[in-house]
């Protein structure tokens, strides 16, 4: 049996202390790249040394700017800025990008008509939302997610602030977790992410810590898949339609552990939170569940079919050669992106705050082979800067626009950067 014996806490990059029986596997992800998931390894006593390091914030300056880092041939602008809180994106149908505003309560389309690169036309299309985070495109109506609705409204650019309909009034309470994610799969039906509302808990409301999918009116709302603590990013692969999910581990258990997981996630599969983490590790710091053991909820779990650095964040996931929305339905948005790009996923690291050295705060793009994750590589880099010190981006949103270009939203200093590719 597991049992604490230390939990020492300081304010300034506060230590966490922990004496536990643990499996000692969980120590040594890369500090970049994922890997895949390792089988545990005997338990032993481990002393757990957990950090709190929040890189202070820089002003997104030109010089900074040009310090970003990509592969060579790719390069990085500015789309648009002064979006504070600036979060998920969606593309309509004319190439407008509509972007939520989480801490503004806002939905806000940017256009550029002179395909300069630059959006010259802003106009909010919804204020008053609080905590908006969730965003896409169906059927002619923009759908937008807050902590516990859903609402649609028709798409009418130009013509001032639409009328919303809520179709979900009561999803559940968002505690630690709010953020809610929107998409609709390339079966006609509306795929909503709900997290936990603790850190590593047994949920009261088993919607919490799952996938949801319904009608795309709000109807017929069931679980997808479970034991997911917070899956932000997800989406379908363009080649063989299934759906993957980037979610994120339990804190204080370690700077190195649990690691950030990629998931195939499959509808009725329960992917071990709270009660296990990776592949199949036991959680020393819950209880048993009321109907087992964990030993047993961990062996019937879903292990991930990759791993990142521990507490690096993932939100937005989007494949190449998807539609606009991350879905494949219907023709593939232009490939602005080199032809191998297609079929690999790019992820937004927001970045860590309880992990040292800090981690995250830059975009992962994952090689796909077969339709399988193979190995994951820095895309968009350098935003943290001053030896990890500081930072001046923390990515959020990601999209691929119609002109074939990545969007990336920094909800730290409100910048939307775009990633092209010569000759684009």
């Amino acid at each position: 049996m597991t049992r604490t014996t230390l939990w020492r806490t300081t304010r300034h990059h506060a230590r966490l202390t922990l004496l536990s029986t643990l499996c000692a596997a969980g120590t040594g992800l890369s500090s970049q790249h994922a890997k895949k998931p390792e089988p545990p390894k005997p338990a032993g006593s481990t002393q757990i040394i957990t950090h709190v390091a929040r890189p202070e914030r820089r002003d997104a300056t030109q010089s900074l700017i040009n310090s970003l880092e990509l592969p060579d041939g790719f390069r990085a602008t500015v789309f648009a800025d002064g979006l504070k809180g600036a979060r998920m994106m969606a593309v309509g149908p004319d190439g407008s990008i509509y972007l939520t505003r989480r801490e503004a309560g806002e939905v806000v389309r940017l256009r550029d008509h002179d395909g300069d690169g630059h959006a010259e036309e802003r106009e909010v299309m919804a204020s008053g939302l609080k905590h908006v985070h969730g965003i896409t495109i169906y059927d002619g109506e923009l759908y937008v997610a807050t902590v516990k609705e859903v609402m649609r409204a028709p798409l009418a650019p130009g013509k001032g602030k639409p009328d919303w309909e809520t179709l979900i009034d009561d999803l559940p309470d968002g505690g630690q977790h709010p953020n809610r994610t929107l998409a609709f799969g390339p079966d006609g039906q509306l795929y909503i992410t709900v997290g936990s509302t603790c850190n590593a808990c047994p949920e009261p409301n088993p919607e919490c810590a799952t996938l949801l999918v319904a009608k795309p009116d709000g109807s017929q709302r069931r679980i997808f898949a479970k034991g997911l603590r917070n899956t932000i990013g997800f989406g379908w692969h363009p080649e063989t339609g299934e759906l993957w999910g980037a979610d994120h581990g339990i804190d204080f258990l370690g700077d190195d552990i649990p690691p950030e997981e990629l998931n195939l996630l499959k509808d009725g599969k329960d992917y071990g939170w709270p009660y296990s983490w990776g592949n199949k590790h036991v959680n020393p710091a819950v209880q048993d569940p009321p109907n087992g053991t964990k030993e047993a909820h961990a062996a019937a779990s879903e292990p991930p079919m990759l791993e990142f650095t521990a507490h690096s964040a993932p939100i937005a996931m989007v494949f190449c050669g998807t539609t606009a929305d991350n879905t494949t339905r219907g023709p593939a948005a232009p490939l602005g992106f080199p032809a191998d790009c297609r079929g690999d996923a790019f992820v937004a690291m927001h970045g860590s705050w309880n992990r040292t050295p800090p981690d995250g705060y830059e975009v992962l793009r994952i090689r796909f082979e077969g339709g399988k994750p193979v190995k994951s590589e820095p895309f968009l880099s350098g935003f943290l800067t001053e030896n990890g010190k500081a930072q001046f981006g923390r990515p959020a949103g990601l999209v691929f626009a119609a002109d074939g270009s990545l969007l990336v939203s920094d909800d730290e200093n409100g910048v939307v950067y775009r990633v092209s590719h010569e000759g684009r």
